[in-house]
């Protein structure tokens, strides 16, 4: 595939950003919007509290489980093709979650919108790694992860305000003129680029397993800490998981064409690369989970108040998340990521020490101190992973990282839960301070465990080469973006 004619390579490049960054704002908004306004949602569908949490839960559960799936797909069929799929269902899903007349038909459209996000999220990625040249990855990455935080950031505050104003169901009406300009900058913009020749089968039953055994792993930590651990509905699910997984992996060594490309982690850097990631996202959801507690309960700040300080990490992030990118480009991703990694353990220690009198200007300079920590970290960390993998499995490449990200939610909260959870349980409903400052000593300890493997492989892979193994489709653009 050729330019189109008059169109400059560099020029587009930047314009393939900006379409992919409308997605990644909508959604990382969409999410931080949802999880604020539950208990608007549950008034006004007249349910409980558990039914409406699932709201939250289905989605991320069902993102989870079939990112890696829609990655491939994406490397076999073309990632514009798929991610615009994703853009569409996201669209149309949005309109229906508005138009839901009760807590389970919501439940409902939200696993559809988890498919269509999951499109989304396994394939952006890849296209900008494709768009841009190694030397410039980071900065790519970096400003898109400015419009996750950006989306991160505003969504409470939006969702409020619509909310009160509009009604609940506004929040996810906001998606369909923001999804519809996506749509139309993306299939303006990006290239297509569906491989060559007839692709290879995908592998639909390396798909459903991975698919039921990762639901079953995340469903038991995330209902783990209400259930009881040791509950039979809990071992249960981690045994089932256990299972499955293992099938999973052991079917994917035999296939021809896997779904799962397990000879990646055999790279030092893509493996180390996706541990740092899912640790980073324990601690930042650990953080997200505890605070509140601390700020509202233990504190008695209110909601409106408790929210405003916990913005001062994700502004932090969406300022540092660019700079570090393109540092990274310059100097190499290994020394920035592992830096980010010990900061953001330094302020998850410093926040771990705060008690029922420490003033509130310490605790948003330990948010803070971990927002530039994680921010330092995600855009090298994530360039240092898609330049570990080939052109033909940059799909599967970013559904890894959005899968490492999904699963380090999910443990984050699990494990978050366990410990606050277990400490009131032994302690009483005075020690939430003790409660929140284990459960932040146990995030800072693990990601501790991560500056070294952060330090781990090459302190930048360059880009691997594109050509296809026999029998892989072959890539039908240039990292440079020739193609576009």
């Amino acid at each position: 595939m050729g330019l189109q004619r008059g169109a400059s390579p560099e020029g587009r490049k930047w314009r393939v950003l900006a379409s992919i960054g409308v997605g990644t704002f909508m959604s990382a908004l969409d999410g931080s919007v949802v999880n604020t306004l539950l208990p608007v949602m549950r008034r006004a569908l007249h349910t409980g509290v558990a039914e409406i949490e699932w709201v939250v839960t289905i989605y991320l559960l069902v993102v989870s489980g079939v990112l890696l799936g829609f990655g491939r797909l994406g490397d076999l069929r073309g990632h514009k093709d798929v991610y615009l799929v994703g853009f569409v269902g996201f669209v149309v899903s949005s309109a229906l979650c508005g138009l839901a007349p009760s807590a389970r038909f919501l439940v409902l459209f939200r696993a559809v919108q988890a498919l269509a996000a999951a499109m989304l999220f396994a394939n952006a990625p890849a296209i900008l790694t494709k768009t841009f040249p190694p030397e410039q990855r980071g900065q790519a990455l970096g400003l898109q992860a400015t419009m996750t935080y950006l989306g991160l950031s505003t969504g409470p505050s939006l969702g409020g305000f619509l909310a009160q104003h509009l009604g609940w169901q506004s929040v996810f009406f906001i998606n369909v003129p923001v999804g519809a300009l996506g749509v139309f900058l993306c299939a303006k913009n990006i290239a297509r680029d569906r491989p060559e020749g007839r692709p290879p089968p995908f592998d639909l039953a390396g798909a459903a397993l991975f698919f039921a055994g990762l639901f079953a792993l995340l469903l038991a930590l995330n209902q783990g800490h209400s259930w009881g651990w040791s509950a039979p509905s809990t071992v249960g699910l981690f045994s089932c998981a256990v299972l499955v997984l293992a099938a999973f992996l052991a079917i994917e060594r035999r296939r021809a064409h896997p779904m799962l490309d397990l000879s990646l982690f055999r790279k030092t850097a893509f493996s180390a690369s996706a541990y740092s990631a899912m640790v980073s996202y324990v601690a930042s959801y650990s953080i997200l989970f505890l605070l509140p507690f601390y700020l509202i309960q233990a504190r008695g700040l209110a909601a409106d108040r408790a929210g405003l300080i916990l913005t001062s990490q994700p502004l932090v992030m969406m300022t540092v998340a660019p700079l570090s990118g393109t540092l990274s480009d310059r100097f190499g991703s290994r020394r920035p990521a592992a830096l980010g990694m010990l900061v953001l353990s330094a302020g998850l220690f410093w926040l771990s020490t705060t008690g029922a009198s420490t003033p509130l200007g310490l605790v948003v300079c330990g948010l803070a101190l971990c927002g530039l920590g994680f921010g330092t970290f995600v855009a090298p960390n994530n360039s240092r992973l898609l330049g570990a993998a080939p052109l033909h499995r940059q799909g599967i490449a970013s559904g890894v990282l959005a899968a490492a990200r999904n699963v380090g939610m999910v443990l984050g909260v699990g494990l978050a839960g366990a410990v606050y959870t277990t400490v009131l349980a032994r302690l009483g409903p005075s020690a939430i301070p003790e409660a929140v400052s284990r459960g932040l000593k146990l995030a800072g300890a693990l990601t501790a465990t991560a500056v070294v493997t952060a330090s781990l492989g090459a302190a930048n892979p360059g880009s691997e080469a594109s050509r296809a193994p026999p029998g892989e489709p072959a890539p039908g653009d240039s990292r440079r973006g020739a193609s576009l």
